[in-house]
């Protein structure tokens, strides 16, 4: 009785070491399974055959597509034992069939492939029970499956074994390797089910875990060649689906690598392999027939075998189905990004350095594919998020670093973009795209002019280094003196800084005179210098380089009107706006020409247009389409008079050297449909700003999502307000300025326009007050200070009056209108000869002055 137990006792512990992998305790057990149960000899044989044979391939792994070698000394000891099992016939049913597919996984390991298909013929694999087997005859069950379709890929097709037709062989693999895989993941199920419900009394020392939940070549053969076959052979919708349907088994351990892999090519095929037409969900059948199989060999292998036993599943209620390619692709890359996440190797000791690179590789393709997969939604702000999580990985890795700054780019995170591309160009100091890129962001969005001008010269500090790029990087440093340019407020340093923006483009025109955008940039400079003809020539050559460039077209409009060629002007900009039909500050130059040629009727129906573009442009409720704004718009449908369109009247006058804080400033060059422009810096400050004061007061300006479409609506309805008040038609006005208000009440332009109106009503102590609380917002807004000087000279208070114009004519020296008043004003004082010489000055001014300032072009790299 003792011995029988004993025996029960030392059989359950072989069990145990043999489902746990732990081979070199077997001899141990056997010797003393030997000396309790004489009659198990041939157990014992069978047992140390099996250590032996596992312990060889531990020690010498297969590797895939590698050729029997030699004489192999450990395995004739494998094959005495295993022999000696067999032939003597005393091991019960069961473990002769292990002996047998033992014997032919030797047969396979020598090379003997007719021999080990002959072995499995004698067990019948297909009548293995998996009910109620032992957890590690599973594996060996999995393991046999594997090998003999290792064997028939390996054996010539006229094999005399092989009497099948060469289709049904082909099925024959593809059957054998998907019964291994499934079978392999449920015995990896019910090993982890085993050990974690304590049923192997396992003593919880870490070590061994790793050890035991390792994956063999013949598992990971027959959980992962299935597919590769089904794509070799054409079949996309049948590898597609062997993949869904190892992701859709219970997770366990062992199989999180294999998993995170899969889910990755599972998510590349989606992303490039299948478009929404040919998608189907994972809980569908694959179609029969489909236009991402091989033609010839559509149909070649259907699935027809069924398991006694299948491995669980996940199910559940209200389960997430993704319904189109894209969105499976994004769940799946984001399961495999929280898996490498997980288990990355970030330590930088020797030791671990291999195992450090796989990770960053494995992570570093499951974020490229993530970027391709949001890219194709514009779901920037995600990436973003995801790359930022990839930093952990990023040291001194120059791809994520990169990736990551474009994220940060698209997802409009211009501030810390910069600092990312800087630690780009620390990795990277010879790549003068990366400096490039750093500029465009700084004389765009954030108008850190200064940092701009550092970037760009490390570019041309490059020299020959920057080989093609050097030319883009005088054009860089052009742009930023152009825009400190604007921005200063002393005449000196406009002049300066013109001259040297000059200096810059011309030196970019010489070193890429193909390239279109160095002439236009050069044309533009001189045309803000007043220097037309020049200008004019230099537009000409731009448009001769690329006829469609709509700057360039809009450039050579603006040069027309200040030579005082409207007509020629308008049709050139109806010209443009054939090709760029949604591109306001076209429209909104059309809307000034078409006052000033077809009268204010035409110019009201040009701006009903834009409101309509605006609409369909970025389908959003007007807050004022309640109330006021609805019967404007029947308005102006009806009579012809009414607008809806969207512009600052003066453009936020970039060309006035307002601050770059000033609300507005730079608005066309934010707002074009068509392409991505440059922006001021105002433009993050604007939304802070103006969202904090609309909240304060209750307005009706939105408070969710970007503020860009309502800035743009604030300035149709100001554009329709100024068309009204050239027709002397204060009330109709007055309620488009209105209607700007609810969107954004603090706006200088708006409070300016209000000042207008009032004008135009006769009341000058409003208008006074209106320019007053308007240059409290924007103290250097040109047109709020002449109008202002106007009001004061009209008061007779002489002094102030010249005070604030001559602060204006500092702020813009080409302000025609600004030095007529200062005129005025002058000689209200008796100062005749300084009047006479702002007449003339301004007479020289409106000689060469544009139907709207140069500088409501945008300016960015």
């Amino acid at each position: 009785m003792t011995a029988r137990k004993s025996g029960s006792r030392l059989e359950t512990e072989i069990e145990r070491c043999r489902s746990e992998g732990q081979w070199d305790k077997i001899p141990e057990l056997v010797r003393q399974l030997s000396a309790k149960l004489i009659s198990n000899d041939d157990l014992g044989e069978l047992l140390l055959g099996e250590a032996k044979l596992q312990q060889y391939l531990k020690e010498n792994p297969i590797k895939q597509g590698a050729s029997p070698r030699g004489l192999r000394p450990k395995l004739v000891e494998v094959r005495k034992h295993l022999t000696a099992a067999l032939d003597r016939g005393n091991l019960k049913p069961d473990y002769m069939q292990e002996a047998s597919m033992l014997m032919a996984k030797l047969c396979y390991v020598e090379g003997d492939y007719q021999e080990a298909i002959s072995q499995y013929s004698r067990v019948g694999l297909d009548d293995l029970l998996l009910v109620g087997s032992p957890v590690y005859r599973l594996s060996m069950i999995a393991e046999a499956y594997a090998t003999k379709g290792l064997c028939l890929e390996k054996m010539p097709a006229a094999s005399p074994s092989l009497s099948n037709r060469d289709g049904d062989r082909e099925q024959d693999i593809i059957t054998c390797y998907e019964k291994s895989g499934d079978i392999a993941l449920l015995y990896l199920q019910e090993m982890e089910k085993a050990l974690s419900a304590g049923m192997q009394n396992r003593s919880p020392k870490p070590g061994p875990v790793a050890q035991e939940q390792e994956l063999g070549y013949f598992l990971e053969t027959g959980l992962q060649r299935a597919h590769v076959i089904h794509f070799k052979n054409g079949n996309l919708t049948r590898g597609v689906g062997r993949f869904r349907e190892i992701l859709r088994a219970v997770e366990t351990r062992t199989t999180q690598n294999l998993r995170m892999t899969i889910a990755r090519q599972l998510a590349e095929i989606l992303l490039r392999g299948m478009c929404e037409q040919s998608y189907w969900n994972p809980l569908e059948d694959p179609p029969h027939q489909s236009p991402l199989n091989d033609p010839l060999r559509q149909g070649s292998y259907t699935k027809d075998y069924s398991l006694s036993r299948r491995p669980r599943v996940y199910s559940g209620e209200n389960l997430f189905c993704p319904q189109e390619n894209t969105e499976e692709a994004l769940l799946l890359l984001l399961i495999s990004e929280s898996m490498a996440n997980r288990d990355a190797v970030l330590s930088r000791i020797p030791e671990h350095n291999n195992d450090r690179i796989i990770s960053l590789q494995s992570a570093s393709v499951v974020y490229d594919l993530l970027t391709i997969a949001l890219g194709r939604r514009g779901q920037y702000e995600m990436l973003s998020e995801c790359l930022e999580r990839a930093m952990k990985f990023a040291f001194e890795e120059f791809h994520l670093w990169y990736q990551f700054a474009l994220s940060l780019m698209a997802a409009g995170k211009s501030a810390r973009a910069v600092k990312v591309l800087k630690e780009c160009i620390r990795l990277k100091p010879d790549d003068p795209t990366i400096p490039l890129l750093a500029v465009k962001l700084c004389i765009g969005t954030l108008h850190w002019l200064e940092e701009g001008e550092r970037f760009a010269k490390m570019v041309v500090d490059m020299g020959e280094k920057a080989s093609e790029f050097r030319a883009k990087g005088y054009l860089a440093i052009g742009l930023v003196y152009s825009l400190r340019a604007t921005d200063a407020s002393l005449r000196g340093m406009q002049e300066e800084y013109q001259k040297k923006a000059l200096g810059a483009f011309q030196r970019a025109q010489s070193l890429s005179p193909t390239d279109h955008l160095a002439a236009f940039y050069l044309a533009l400079q001189l045309a803000v210098s007043r220097q037309i003809p020049e200008a004019l020539g230099y537009v000409r050559q731009a448009l001769q380089l690329q006829g469609d460039d709509v700057h360039s077209l809009h450039l050579l409009a603006l040069l027309l009107s200040a030579q005082k060629h409207y007509h020629d002007a308008l049709n050139i900009i109806e010209m443009a706006l054939s090709e760029y039909p949604e591109n306001f500050i076209l429209l909104f130059t059309k809307v000034k020409l078409e006052t000033l040629c077809r009268g204010p009727e035409e110019a009201l129906l040009t701006c009903k247009h834009m409101l309509q573009i605006w609409k369909s442009c970025y389908n959003l409720t007007n807050p004022s389409d309640s109330g006021r704004g609805s019967s404007l718009l029947d308005r102006a449908i009806a009579d012809r008079r009414q607008l809806n369109t969207m512009t600052l009247p003066d453009f936020s006058d970039p060309e006035t050297g307002n601050p770059p804080d000033a609300y507005f400033h730079g608005f066309y060059s934010i707002f074009s449909v068509c392409s991505v422009h440059a922006t001021s810096m105002a433009a993050s400050r604007v939304e802070q700003a103006l969202s904090e004061v609309a909240s304060s007061l209750q307005s009706s300006a939105p408070k969710q999502g970007p503020l860009h479409p309502w800035m743009t609506l604030a300035q149709i309805w100001l554009h329709a307000a100024e068309v009204y008040m050239g027709m002397g038609k204060p009330t109709e006005a007055a309620a488009c300025t209105q209607e700007a208000a609810n969107l954004f009440p603090m706006s200088h332009n708006v409070l300016f326009m209000k000042g207008q109106v009032a004008e135009l009503r006769g009341n000058m102590d409003e208008a006074k007050r209106w320019y007053e609380e308007a240059l409290s917002i924007s103290p250097t807004h040109v047109k709020t200070m002449q109008r202002l000087g106007l009001i004061l000279h009209q008061l007779q208070r002489y002094s102030l009056a010249e005070k604030i114009l001559r602060d204006a004519v500092q702020v813009n020296s080409t302000a025609h209108d600004v030095w007529n008043s200062l005129g005025e004003v002058l000689q209200a004082q008796g100062n005749d000869d300084a009047a006479t010489e702002c007449f003339l000055t301004a007479l020289e001014l409106e000689a060469s002055s544009p139907i709207l300032p140069f500088t409501i072009i945008p300016r960015a790299l």
